[in-house]
């Protein structure tokens, strides 16, 4: 069942009317229920400075005392140099890193803040380019990036990456469901949910028959621009995996998720290193031969820590060879990335892979030799 939100219950009213001189009819109930009369900006000062600083210096830029105490008089704040000495050293002491800039006149700045700009950078490139960010949730979480920098660098962000042409989600909903998985994960709930993918006519198409998936939850994975939940499966005693994305009517559910030996040993870099493009498929050993030209593109797949040795045995050719091994799931994906090596990678063993490739590479080009186009073959499912 949906976990349903615990009501809360009102207390009972009394009918009775208070006295005249109970504390029910007494001015101060009539106060207490009045919106907070408005600091005097005077008591705001220290306040204002230290927003001025936030918002207005850096380590490049900063301001003088005049422009201090007029930014300070634009706010209805009266002060004078000493005033603003004491303030800064109180700023100070509390832990901001204000200082005088070597110029003349000498200028005040927050040299140091909470996030530099290169990791502001890099963050405002994260949030720009990811696609499973809608395009007013991107804008709206740049806004909030930008208000950790200054005015200046605050510039610089809204123009380091231009990429509006890149394909975004229309589901809004990711951030609520990546909230509700979080739950589930914490507090080793299952979920349901509906899951959909799209037909020739770009229309959603409810799985599974129209039917809630129930799954235990395991992990929470970001891989190729989009969030992908790892379940484990109970029918099937494996692992599978959904994009965020694509989840509608997701709820945590009361009952308890399932714990084995698998999901507690579960481990998501290793799952990431063997599914290709997010395609689930059979999970099996795999050995190749490996031109040195394509070395430095088979580690940036699987990383230095791979199996690689060198294959003396292998001759033919200039260049020397390797023999790479790793675990893989093999789907269509897999295939499409040892293609883009041509005869450079080659797929040694096990033999019914090999098979398998050969067969997916002339099924390819029996499509452009005959016009009538075979039927996919059904040895993997993208993104369930």
């Amino acid at each position: 069942m949906p976990r349903k939100p615990s009501a809360r219950s009102a207390a009972p009213t009394s009918s009775r009317k208070p006295s005249p001189g109970s504390a029910g009819a007494s001015a101060p109930r009539a106060a207490a229920s009045a919106p907070p009369r408005p600091a005097e900006p005077q008591k705001l000062k220290l306040l204002h400075l230290a927003r001025m600083f936030f918002q207005e210096t850096d380590e490049d830029h900063g301001l003088t005392m005049p422009q201090i105490l007029e930014y300070l008089q634009e706010r209805g704040i009266t002060a004078e140099r000493k005033a603003i000495y004491r303030d800064v050293d109180a700023l100070r002491s509390f832990g901001l890193d204000i200082v005088t800039l070597p110029r003349r006149p000498v200028e005040y700045a927050l040299a140091t803040r909470r996030f530099s700009k290169a990791e502001l950078l890099l963050v405002a490139d994260a949030v720009q380019s990811s696609r499973f960010l809608t395009k007013t949730q991107a804008a709206s979480l740049m806004r909030s990036i930008k208000a950790l920098a200054s005015k200046y660098d605050a510039k610089a962000l809204s123009s380091h990456v231009h990429v509006e042409g890149r394909v975004r989600t229309q589901n809004a909903s990711v951030f609520r469901n990546v909230d509700v998985i979080q739950e589930a994960l914490r507090t080793r709930r299952k979920i349901t949910f509906h899951y959909v993918k799209y037909d020739v006519h770009a229309k959603e198409q409810l799985q599974h028959g129209g039917d809630a998936y129930v799954e235990t939850p395991v992990a929470l994975i970001y891989s190729n621009d989009f969030y992908y939940l790892v379940v484990h499966n109970e029918k099937h005693a494996g692992f599978a995996h959904y994009r965020v994305d694509r989840m509608r009517s997701l709820i945590c559910l009361d009952e308890r998720a399932v714990s084995n030996e698998a999901t507690r040993a579960f481990d998501a870099g290793e799952y990431l290193s063997c599914a290709f493009g997010m395609y689930h498929g059979k999970r099996q050993p795999m050995t190749l031969l490996v031109h040195e030209r394509a070395v430095s593109g088979v580690i940036d797949r699987f990383g230095k820590g791979v199996a690689i040795t060198p294959a003396r045995d292998v001759g033919g050719g200039e260049g020397a060879w390797a023999r790479v091994s790793t675990p893989v799931m093999q789907s269509p994906a897999l295939f499409g990335w040892l293609a883009q090596f041509g005869g450079l990678v080659r797929v040694e063993g096990p033999r019914e892979l090999a098979r398998a490739y050969a067969a997916h590479l002339e099924e390819a080009l029996a499509a452009y030799r005959d016009p009538t186009q075979p039927e996919p073959a059904p040895d993997a499912e993208p993104d369930r």
